[in-house]
This record gives C-alpha cells, sequence and structure tokens, in this order.
C-alpha cells in the first residue's frame, strides 16, 4: 500500500507514458526524461496516452511499488500542463493535488489548508525548546 503524505516528493509526468512500460521501463524514463533518480524515494505519477489510466512508481529503500488506476468510465480530463509552455518534464503537485488528481478532479483548484512551515525564532531555538 502506498500511502501519500504531506512529506512526500511527488512529481507528476506532463507527458503521456507508454504504458507497455513497466517497473524498469519507468525507472529508465524518470532517468532519461524527468532528470530524477527513481531510487530517491519521490513518488511518480504518469498518465496514459488516451488519459484514461494512471500509473505511480516509488521507491521504499527495499524494493518499487508500482501502483495502476484504470477508469471504467471517463478520463482525466484535468492533467497537469508546464507553466506558460515551459519546457518542464515533470511538476511538483502535493499530496492532496494528487488525490484531488486520482479522483478526476482539478488539482489546480483544490483548496486546502496551507502547508506548515517552522516559524523563524531567535537564538536557533525552535518555539518548543523555548519553553522547556
Amino acid at each position: 500500500m502506498i500511502v501519500l503524505s504531506p512529506q512526500m516528493r511527488i512529481l507528476v509526468a506532463v507527458a503521456p507514458a507508454d504504458f507497455r512500460r513497466g517497473i524498469d521501463g519507468l525507472c529508465a524514463l524518470c532517468k532519461a526524461e524527468l532528470k530524477e533518480d527513481p531510487f530517491s524515494g519521490a513518488v511518480f505519477v504518469f498518465r496514459s496516452r488516451r488519459a484514461t489510466a494512471v500509473k505511480i512508481l516509488t521507491y521504499d529503500g527495499q524494493g518499487f511499488w508500482l501502483c495502476q488506476k484504470r477508469l471504467s468510465k471517463g478520463r482525466f480530463a484535468h492533467w497537469p500542463r508546464s507553466a506558460n509552455g515551459g519546457s518542464e518534464a515533470s511538476l511538483q503537485l502535493l499530496a492532496h493535488e494528487v488525490h484531488v488528481l486520482l479522483f478526476g478532479g482539478d488539482p489546480g483548484t483544490a483548496r486546502a489548508a496551507p502547508q506548515w512551515r517552522r516559524i523563524a525564532t531567535t537564538a536557533g531555538t525552535s518555539d518548543l525548546e523555548a519553553r522547556i
């Protein structure tokens, strides 16, 4: 089972992938096209040419996970595109945006609470350390 958490780096391939590819073929695609290391622990999301299926590839430290979802009806109509006609091969999405994408929604309009970030404190101590 793959659980997408907010801490994960999730990369969505902009261009469709050949779905005859398995783990080895998608790893080669990560290296050649996306310029990313498939062993990095990042989650890679690919879609089929007809936009009716999605594959998710990730490495967990022991081996690769490959999951596929094929829609019984319809298409993934709201697949992310490069901004301003850019040449990026992949885009980074947040976990909640990928969940929306996998259920056929538009991740660009997905709304959620802002991502947490550390608040700067004085003398290099965190707020929790200062209370102790």
